[in-house]
């Protein structure tokens, strides 16, 4: 429904797929068909061992999470180059960690499992690396040190093809460039996918749905403006998501450079620091009091896993809510004031029948009655554009928000199972303490980047409901106001009858 929520929210566990409706997105004309990037190779296999004197690009450092546990756990040994070390055998090395069976779960197919079993290897450039900081509310990503904004206005048909493709281009103007770029709806799902895909443990917000039909309708234009706009103030607000490269090629590439365009694309495409690898990239807190209680760090995540559920469920009531009270609005409450207005009317026109000349301002005063009630319905049916609509929009928003919270809490939940076993195995003497903790540290990591994004979701949710609905009662408030107004005008026409 048009009123109803512009957002879908993603199938629970799967991976992104760009959706392929009749919409005027993959058409190639900003690439060609060699752009397909290469899928990246297996992971730990397609990195150098790079010396340690010289050996390494400038700027770059090795991280690896490889150990010997779990690596031959399927029965497939240890990928070339990485052996057992010598005099590793014996009864503690002999156990490892289970690994899931169902290779669609989230946690699998986002790389976490790799991660935390110590699989992942790579090279991490310092311009790769995500740090996240203990805040006074616990972990908390490190703030974007240049923050900016980016105002989406302008929306234009434009046509290519000597005029057989039309489409709809958004204008964009990056506040910390200034350089306006136009972009349309396809380059938009293309970020999104990329995005997706890249962070397992952040959420990326859902972009306005797409529709085959009506799409150069002014009405559908205008609010998928409004859709792309609370898009883009969601990820010029999240710390990683802004200052990310494939957004940042995004935001600044010119409209016209299509060489330029397709580099960046390419670029983001390739990117090595996905999957198991991406883990790597995220720095935390070291040191004394920087440690995470494990049974805190779970007893937050099913805090948080209950109020999304409950939010989730509000949100959709609330949509409901507005809904349908919008619907009455637009028509039932305009249709009954707007039949109060023709009763007073046809009173008024009564009256005049009597043509007794101290009776005229009297008839002329319940005729302006009439009109005021006639204009009052008016006022019922624009109403919702101004107050409830926002509102709607903004839980649409947050009902993507919500759906992608529980693939991220089962990658958090996943690396925890595989803490409790290691520790439950180090208990019964088949494990050595060094490979346990690895994994904890590692599992660590995991949950401060969850936690992370838990404070961040709930920081832009206070501010964002906090001016919404201060801009929803404001705007009540203008509206009964013009009411008001309306019948003490009509109230003073009687007072010189």
């Amino acid at each position: 429904a048009a009123a109803g929520y512009p957002f879908p929210p993603a199938p629970y566990g799967g991976s992104y797929q760009p959706s392929q409706g009749s919409d005027d997105d993959w058409d190639d004309d900003w690439d060609d068909s060699s752009t397909v990037a290469d899928e990246p190779g297996a992971l730990g296999s397609s990195y150098p061992d790079y010396e340690a004197a010289g050996g390494g690009a400038a700027g770059r450092y090795r991280l690896s999470t490889r150990s010997e546990l779990s690596l031959g756990s399927r029965g497939g040994g240890h990928p070339a180059g990485h052996p057992h070390p010598p005099g590793g055998g014996g009864a503690k090395s002999s156990a490892t960690v289970s690994r899931n069976l169902n290779r669609f779960s989230t946690f699998v197919k986002s790389g976490g499992e790799a991660f935390v079993l110590g699989e992942a290897s790579g090279f991490v450039k310092d311009g790769d690396k995500l740090c996240v900081v203990l805040g006074p509310r616990g972990p908390e990503w490190q703030e974007n040190p240049y923050p900016f904004q980016c105002s989406i206005e302008d929306p234009t048909k434009q046509t290519k093809f000597k005029g057989m493709k039309s489409y709809i281009a958004y204008k964009l103007v990056p506040s910390h460039t200034g350089q306006q770029v136009h972009r349309r709806y396809k380059h938009f799902d293309w970020l999104y996918g990329r995005l997706a895909e890249k962070f397992p443990v952040i959420s990326v917000p859902h972009l306005p749905e797409k529709q085959a039909t009506g799409r150069f309708e002014e009405d559908f234009i205008s609010k998928r403006r409004k859709g792309l706009a609370w898009w883009m103030d969601h990820m010029c607000s999240h710390p990683v998501l802004a200052q990310c490269d494939a957004f940042q090629h995004f935001l600044t590439c010119p409209s016209t450079d299509e060489k330029a365009w397709k580099q960046g694309k390419r670029k983001a495409e390739k990117d090595e620091m996905v999957g198991a690898n991406f883990f790597l990239t995220i720095s935390v807190p070291t040191g004394p009091g920087a440690g995470l209680d494990l049974q805190e760090v779970e007893s937050q995540v099913d805090g948080f896993k209950a109020f999304t559920k409950k939010m989730d469920e509000s949100a959709l009531q609330l949509n409901h809510t507005a809904n349908e009270f919008a619907r009455k609005q637009v028509t039932g409450f305009k249709k009954e004031y707007q039949k109060v207005g023709h009763s007073f009317k046809c009173l008024s026109q009564a009256f005049e029948l009597d043509q007794q000349a101290f009776s005229a301002g009297l008839n002329q005063a319940i005729a302006f009655t009439a009109e005021a009630y006639d204009a009052i319905g008016d006022l019922f049916a624009d109403q919702p554009r101004q107050d409830l609509d926002p509102v709607m929009d903004l839980l649409a928003l947050y009902q993507g928000h919500l759906a992608n919270f529980p693939d991220i809490i089962h990658v958090q939940k996943g690396a925890l199972t595989k803490v409790k076993e290691s520790k439950r195995h180090v208990e019964e003497g088949k494990m050595e303490l060094q490979k346990a903790e690895g994994i904890q540290e590692r599992c660590n990591i995991i949950s401060f980047a969850t936690l992370a994004e838990i404070n961040h979701f709930h920081k832009i949710r206070v501010r964002d409901f906090k001016s919404q609905m201060q801009h929803f009662l404001q705007q009540q408030i203008l509206f009964f106001q013009k009411v008001t107004q309306k019948l003490e005008e009509a109230l003073h026409k009687y007072d010189s009858v």
